[in-house]
C-alpha cells in the first residue's frame, strides 16, 4: 500500500524534532547567566517607572502627618520580536532519496542559527551601551558616568537632580584594583530620591579572552601578581559570590561586567517558547520544516536607578 505524503509527514516530524531539540540544548545558553527569565502573555510588556519616597521624617506630637507623592519618569516598554527560520527539501531530493542526509544536516544548522540569534540579541546590549547605540529609557547611554565626556553619557539623571553612574570616568582593565574599585561604586548607588540602595556586586561577566585573569583573581587564595603573602581580599570576603560567567558574544575582548543583586535589571521575557513544526507545499512538492520562538531580551527602556545598576561595566575600550 501506498503511504500519503500526510503521513509520510507524520512518521518524519518526530526524529526531526528530537534532532533539532539536541543540537539546539547543545548550545550554551548564555544569556540566562544575564538574564532573568519571566514568562509573558501579551504582545509586549509594560512598566511604569516611580521615584519612591524620600526619608521618613520625625512625626513630633500632635503634629500633623508628613505626606510624599511618588512622581512618574515614563513608561518602560518591552516590545517582543518573533524569531523564525526554515529550509526546504524538493520533492526531487526525497525521490532520489536524499531526506534523510539533507535533513539531518539542515536541522541541526537551523538549531544552531536559532541558539546563535539569541546569544547575539542577548549581548547586543552589552556590547552596544557604552554609547548613544544603546541607550536606556532616561536617554543617555547605558553605561556611563558623570563626566565621561562621551556622546550621549554624562551620568543617569535622578529626579532629586542628581546623578548616578554605573561604570567609572576612565575605563580600566580587569584587574584586582579595578574590580575592587568597582564593587565599591556598586555598594554606594543610590535611588531616584538619592536613598542608598547598598548595591552588592553578585556576578563577573567576561570575554573569552579575559577568563584566565578572572579565574586567578577570583579563584587564588593569596593576591594575584604579586610576591606578598597577602590574602585575596575579594575571595576570602566572598564579594562575587557567584564567581564568573564566559559570554563568547561579547564583541570587545577587554569589556568587563558585574551583575549586581539590585533585581529586576537585565530582562528576558518569553512571549511563546520555541516550537517547530514540518509541512508539505502542494504547488512544488517541497517539504519544509521550521522553527519558530516570540521574546524580547532588553534593557534598553530599564529607567529606575536600581534597574539601571543591575549591571556595571568598566572594561577598556580600545
Amino acid at each position: 500500500m501506498a503511504i500519503s505524503r500526510a503521513q509520510m509527514l507524520k512518521e518524519l516530524l518526530p526524529g526531526l524534532n528530537a534532532l533539532f531539540g539536541l543540537e539546539y540544548e547543545g548550545y550554551d545558553s548564555e544569556h540566562a547567566e544575564i538574564y532573568e527569565s519571566e514568562n509573558s502573555d501579551r504582545s509586549f510588556e509594560e512598566e511604569v517607572k516611580l521615584s519612591g519616597f524620600g526619608q521618613a521624617p520625625v512625626k513630633n506630637e500632635g503634629a500633623a502627618m508628613t505626606y510624599d507623592s511618588a512622581q512618574e519618569s515614563f513608561t518602560a516598554r518591552y516590545n517582543h520580536e518573533t524569531i523564525a527560520l526554515g529550509f526546504a527539501i524538493t520533492e526531487e531530493a526525497m525521490e532520489d532519496n536524499l531526506y534523510d542526509s539533507l535533513s539531518s544536516r539542515y536541522t541541526k544548522a537551523l538549531a544552531r542559527a536559532m541558539a546563535y540569534t539569541k546569544q547575539v540579541k542577548a549581548a547586543f546590549p552589552l556590547n552596544n551601551g557604552f554609547t548613544n547605540a544603546y541607550q536606556s529609557g532616561d536617554g543617555v547611554n547605558l553605561f556611563t558616568a558623570t563626566g565621561d565626556g562621551v556622546a550621549g553619557g554624562d551620568g543617569h539623571p535622578l529626579v532629586n537632580g542628581g546623578k548616578n553612574s554605573n561604570r567609572p570616568v576612565t575605563a580600566a582593565d580587569l584587574n584586582e584594583t579595578s574590580l575592587e574599585a568597582a564593587i565599591i561604586d556598586i555598594s554606594g548607588y543610590t535611588d531616584e530620591r538619592g536613598l542608598l540602595v547598598a548595591g552588592r556586586a553578585r556576578k563577573l561577566i567576561v570575554p573569552s579572552n579575559l577568563m584566565f585573569v578572572a579565574q586567578r583573581i577570583l579563584a587564588t587564595d593569596l593576591r594575584p601578581n604579586t610576591a606578598d603573602n597577602d590574602i585575596n581580599a575579594i575571595k576570602s570576603l566572598g564579594v562575587v559570590p557567584q564567581g564568573y560567567s564566559v559570554n563568547h558574544y561579547l564583541t570587545d575582548t577587554n569589556a568587563w561586567f558585574l551583575l549586581t543583586d539590585i533585581p529586576n535589571g537585565m530582562k528576558h521575557f518569553v512571549r511563546t517558547p520555541l516550537e517547530t513544526g514540518m509541512d508539505g507545499d502542494f504547488d512544488t512538492g517541497n517539504v519544509r520544516y521550521r522553527a519558530r520562538e516570540r521574546y524580547s531580551l532588553s534593557l534598553i527602556h530599564i529607567s529606575e536607578p536600581t534597574r539601571r545598576r543591575g549591571i556595571y561595566d568598566a572594561g577598556v575600550r580600545m
